[in-house]
């Protein structure tokens, strides 16, 4: 089973790191992924071998917080007012704290019993008490830092923790050695470490870390509204009928089978069926199409949608978890807490990140206490680099951008099911679009018929009581074409369905076929000059051809036609603009396919026909082995295999439910006009990937080797607060960056 947990106290991916490591470490683990971003483990196992309970104790074990996950229930909120509440301690404290270290360079006034020589114990007590609060109000970086080193795993906040429990420890020894140089009456040791105080860089370290921490998670908050708005798509109450009287109820509490009463500007509280009246429907929401839809009785309609004229009843027949708009939450939340291969690279890194900072912010101390003999000097580099080398930006380099192209793509009605979907899809260069339902309205009309002994009526009546066992479009073209005239379709006995051929029965002792002239072929017969000619000319006018015959004798042909979707070219024009070579799948014959790509100035590179269902497959697998990435759109039963196979899977929204489990991405827009945007956001989404991973392993590579002091014989020094304002920015542009996302089109 695949299951969700909530995770707190992760500051960076070091954090997730360390949470995967505990997880994947259990017996009876498939897949394990840590989100940095949502807080959230998404954990796939063996229920028979692995219980819940046993993962949240991993997690605990490993130093965080877990416990179940509860959709809509978030500490979002509590934890950004924590944090403001910190900063707004810390910097009010801080601002005493610099006037009173750093006030005297300024030749600003201070009481003279705080002058740092004339009373130089309690100008350095008066700052270790003011650096205290600030200590104590983000102590969470003490806790859980140190908790991590404890358990081996340190991350960011162990790094932070470190240098600024350094800097303060510092300054109380300092107090210490000035305490002993007043008794002694030793000037040089009072000046030494009166002059040379790292107070107000521990506290200093510690705010402009929550400052960065805010801004992060301010951003951080943005890249979730996706989610968000389609949480809050789904109205509170529903009304529904009992016993012929209207109740207000809770929407979670209705039922299926419930009649549910809608009134114009309502939003849908369920999935359902209308069982009477008809209205216009406003699916934006949830399929990006901006037109209303027309519904009558029979017609399913879905949660969020907005009802725009009359007034209509419907039968509840999906709710709660099951409904439409929570199936796509589950998608989005699933996705945006699932990893994309190219943050492999990241976890691999972070995983020996701070250790590796650690031992070099150590030599670096040590090798700057040989060199220059001061520990003050040693300590001000070894702190520089354990602040600045925070891997804050590396953990957040690939979560943020897919969170926010995710949450894009589903606001376009696009629904991403896993992040590495999202990567794959920025590789592609081949995309094969099954012809019915995809390219086409998947809906084929009668058009025409020739008959070839007997009349009109009569064949239609045959071909349609033949038909009627069969639930392919071209049949069902057939069915409601002798439905319009009224006829009332005769009992057949004998049915059986030819998969990619058509459909045979009995009536009066002799046998009846419905098919493709593969099946004429197979069955032995004749198809002569004036049959071959009408399929010619059929097919020439775009129309898909079925065969009636009786026995050995071929009685008529029907021209069926299905119309392309007014959508379909301009998206093939725009996919094909993006490089990308586009083929067309498809049942019908090669004459056929391409007589319809002409008369609607389809921009096909390649038509495929004459392939069989169970064929789709292998169309796929032989281009894959040619070496092509290979996206595959299809809508139906037989494309599943197909989707699955594919290097990425699209179903559109009109498919049935197999094909959308098969699928990678689902388009609910029931077109192709969202693709391109699926196509251009994935490879923009990869650029800001690599965008991010480049500047977050450029930064430490340039700020490590400055911090730890390379340039100070240039007289470039970079103090702990300078790298603790660094280390901020170079989150804070990591995540900025991934925000530009929302700006492409």
């Amino acid at each position: 089973m695949k299951q969700k947990f909530k995770v707190s106290g992760m500051s960076c991916s070091a954090c997730s790191a360390a949470v995967e490591k505990a997880v994947r470490a259990l017996d009876g683990v498939r897949e394990v992924s840590v989100s940095l971003t949502q807080g959230v483990l998404l954990c796939e196992f063996d229920e028979g071998i692995l219980s819940e309970d046993r993962i949240l104790s991993a997690v605990k074990r490993a130093g965080y917080g877990a416990s179940r996950y509860v959709r809509g229930k978030t500490d979002d909120e509590e934890r950004f007012t924590d944090i403001r509440v910190r900063l707004t301690v810390s910097v009010v404290l801080m601002v005493l704290l610099m006037y009173v270290a750093m006030g005297h360079m300024l030749h600003l006034p201070l009481p003279a019993f705080m002058d740092q020589h004339e009373n130089p114990i309690v100008f350095v007590a008066v700052q270790l008490l003011l650096a205290l609060p600030v200590l104590y109000v983000n102590r969470k970086f003490f806790v859980v830092g140190f908790k991590a080193l404890w358990h081996r795993t340190p991350n960011m906040d162990s790094l932070v923790a470190i240098g600024s429990a350094s800097a303060f420890l510092y300054g109380a020894a300092a107090l210490v050695m000035i305490a002993v140089g007043v008794s002694r009456g030793d000037h040089a040791l009072i000046e030494r470490y009166v002059s040379n105080l790292y107070i107000e860089s521990a506290a200093m370290i510690l705010t402009l870390v929550t400052v960065g921490k805010l801004l992060e998670d301010r951003s951080k908050k943005k890249t979730s509204a996706g989610i968000k708005a389609l949480s809050s798509l789904s109205p509170k109450t529903a009304s529904v009928l009992v016993d012929g009287v209207e109740k207000l109820i809770a929407a979670e509490d209705v039922a299926i089978g419930d009649t549910v009463l809608i009134r114009p500007g309502e939003k849908l509280p369920v999935d359902g069926v209308i069982i009477e009246g008809a209205s216009e429907l406003d699916t934006s929401a949830l399929t990006g199409e901006s037109m209303p839809m027309a519904v009558t009785v029979g017609d399913e309609v879905m949660t969020a949608s907005v009802n725009l004229t009359g007034r209509f009843l419907m039968r509840a027949t999906r709710v709660g978890e099951d409904t439409t708009l929570a199936k796509i939450i589950e998608v989005v939340e699933n996705a945006s807490a699932s990893k994309a291969p190219i943050a492999r690279l990241a976890d691999k890194v972070s995983g020996i990140f701070v250790p590796i900072v650690m031992t070099l912010a150590l030599i670096t101390g040590v090798i700057w206490l040989i060199v220059s003999g001061s520990v003050d000097t040693a300590l001000n580099h070894l702190i520089s680099v354990l602040v600045i080398s925070c891997p804050c930006a590396l953990g957040l380099a690939t979560p943020v951008a897919v969170t926010v192209a995710v949450g894009r793509c589903a606001s376009r009605g696009i629904f991403v099911k896993k992040a590495a979907s999202l990567e794959a899809m920025a590789h592609i260069d081949t995309v094969v679009l099954d012809k019915t339902g995809t390219v086409t309205v998947g809906a084929p009309r009668l058009t025409s018929t020739v008959v070839l002994q007997g009349d009109a009526d009569s064949a239609l009546l045959l071909a349609a009581s033949l038909e009627k066992g069969s639930e392919h479009a071209l049949s069902r073209a057939i069915v409601s074409a002798a439905e319009e005239k009224g006829f009332k379709l005769s009992a057949l006995s004998g049915f059986e369905a030819i998969p990619g051929k058509g459909v045979s029965a009995e009536l009066d002792g002799e046998r009846l076929y419905c098919g493709n002239l593969r099946l004429m072929e197979e069955m032995g017969i004749e198809t002569d000059g004036r049959v071959k000619e009408t399929l010619k000319a059929l097919a020439e006018d775009g129309k898909t051809a079925v065969i009636l015959a009786r026995g050995q004798t071929v009685l008529a042909l029907f021209g069926i036609a299905d119309a392309i979707k007014p959508t379909s070219k301009a998206a093939i024009e725009a996919i094909k603009q993006e490089g990308i070579t586009v083929t067309m799948l498809t049942g019908d014959r090669l004459a056929t396919a391409q007589a319809l790509a002409k008369s609607e100035s389809l921009a096909l590179d390649e038509i495929v026909a004459d392939v069989l269902p169970q064929d789709k497959a292998d169309v796929i697998r032989e281009k894959l082995s040619a070496g092509r990435a290979v996206a595959m759109v299809g809508d139906g039963i037989n494309d599943a295999p197909a989707l699955a196979l594919a290097t990425v899977g699209i179903a559109v929204g009109s498919g049935t439910d197999i094909a959308l489990e098969s699928a990678d991405l689902v388009l609910l827009g029931n077109d192709l006009s969202d693709l391109p945007y699926a196509v251009r956001m994935s490879k923009n989404t990869l650029k800001r990937i690599k965008q991010n991973l480049f500047w977050a392993f450029f930064y430490n590579a340039i700020g490590i080797p400055i911090a730890a002091g390379v340039l100070a014989p240039l007289g470039i020094v970079l103090s702990p607060m300078l790298a603790s304002a660094a280390m901020s920015l170079s989150s804070l542009f990591v995540v900025t960056n991934s925000l530009r996302l929302y700006r492409d089109r």
